[in-house]
């Protein structure tokens, strides 16, 4: 499996049979500006929430490649307003797609469009693809509710944001690496902007502290996982 980062909470995981993007956002982001956003491509997106550093680049992505958009049933209102069609609504609960299943969980954050409408309830991702299975958070803070997917998978990775101000810092991202029992976070949500920029070493630092490795790819790079 290939993870690619596009800056903030943007990243495509692809295997062998499917290309899943995540939160796309990268126009807006000019630490993103070497990003060619017409040469990404998608089977499926997934969509975390409705603010506009996850959704900016969703709707000329999902027309352009075709990709069937996973989002909540408000995002999905909102998308077909504005000619997506292709789309499968959820909420927070399980479903079986033909390249795996995916688990939508609970976000502690808040959720709007960029037009101002109400964008459903936030939530994370967990991933069960070919064995493998990986967490997306979302936008979330430290919350107990993290404890439950520890109960019901072994995760490979968790995929946490880390900028902190509008969700976990790296120090609470470590105790929900603890609450989901996985050692291997690859950070998401930071640097974009002033409010959540980090210190590299420092992050990495913490993590190492508690036993437990942070993957920090560069924009626009692809790690194996």
């Amino acid at each position: 499996m290939k993870y690619t980062y596009f800056g903030q909470s943007c990243f495509l995981l692809e295997t062998a049979s499917v290309k899943l993007l995540f939160d796309p956002f990268i126009k807006g982001n000019p630490l993103a500006k070497d990003v060619d956003v017409e040469k990404i491509e998608a089977d499926y997106i997934l969509v975390s929430h409705g603010h506009g550093d996850h959704v900016a680049d969703l709707v000329d992505i999902a027309k352009r490649t075709g990709a069937k958009v996973i989002c909540m049933p408000e995002i999905a209102a909102w998308l077909r307003n504005q000619g997506v069609s292709n789309i499968h609504e959820m909420n927070i609960g399980k479903f079986k797609f033909d390249f795996g299943a995916v688990r939508m969980v609970t976000a502690t954050h808040s959720s709007s469009l960029p037009d101002g409408s109400y964008g459903g309830n936030p939530a994370g991702f967990v991933l069960d693809i070919d064995g493998r299975q990986i967490y997306f958070a979302g936008d979330t803070g430290l919350t107990l509710d993290m404890k439950l997917l520890a109960e019901l998978y072994q995760l490979e990775y968790a995929i946490m944001p880390i900028g902190g101000n509008y969700t976990m810092d790296a120090e609470d991202a470590t105790i929900a690496a603890d609450f989901v029992n996985c050692h291997k976070v690859i950070g998401v949500h930071y640097d974009s902007f002033p409010v959540i920029a980090i210190d590299k070493y420092t992050a990495t630092e913490i993590f190492k502290r508690a036993q437990k490795q942070l993957l920090l790819p560069e924009i626009g790079e692809t790690i194996e996982l």
